[in-house]
């Protein structure tokens, strides 16, 4: 049991590192020495535990969204709040996360688009990613509406507004460079006042 644990640790030290060196580099860039390089193993006991860049860059983006519905689930779970604002408190976080990684996000753009050029499909990667980000805010609409807090709006409309203003937040940061956040979070935070009930 104890080399599993230890395995898996190893494996955690790996993708952390790994994403430093994409987010540096751009994904093109990145060769499986240098990842092992940065790690301080050789390229032989980094096949132990993956077997190509690809691998280590979709494991590392899945890591890091784990990370990331975590505390956005604990958001969720927490009853001391109303759907209101739980609901601000998870875009909060989305717009915190997606500032914080931008340099990210422009890598996985330049992954995504290679992808597409490749004949892979993008828009399927994505949304596998984001399916469970999708529930939680329909989740808490949902919740919301039950409660009265917000009017009896398509839920599924709703949901796909907030995700574009997301899609349009990491846009915005990693593609057009903006500095400040500013806009993005009162843009969500009017959206968030349009679907509440009148007081």
């Amino acid at each position: 049991m104890a080399i599993v644990v230890e395995h898996d640790k190893r494996k955690h030290e790996i993708l952390e590192k790994a994403l430093e060196v994409f987010i540096e580099e751009g994904y093109e860039d990145v060769t499986f020495q240098k990842i092992a390089d940065r790690c301080g193993i050789t390229r032989t006991t980094l096949y132990i535990y993956f077997k190509n860049k690809r691998e280590i860059f979709l494991w590392s983006i899945k890591q890091l969204t784990y990370g990331i519905e975590q505390e956005l689930n604990e958001i969720v779970a927490n009853e001391n709040q109303t759907s209101e604002e739980c609901l601000r408190a998870m875009l909060s976080t989305i717009v915190d996360v997606c500032e914080e990684n931008k340099s990210l996000f422009s890598v996985l753009l330049t992954y995504l688009l290679s992808l597409q050029k490749s004949g892979g499909e993008p828009g399927k990667r994505v949304r596998r990613r984001v399916v469970r980000l999708q529930h939680m805010l329909s989740t808490v609409m949902i919740r919301g509406i039950k409660e009265g807090e917000f009017k009896k709006v398509n839920v599924k409309s709703a949901n796909e507004m907030f995700y574009g203003l997301i899609q349009s937040a990491i846009f915005r940061l990693s593609v057009l460079d903006e500095k400040t956040i500013d806009d993005i979070r009162d843009t969500l935070n009017q959206a968030v006042d349009g679907i509440l009930t009148e007081k």
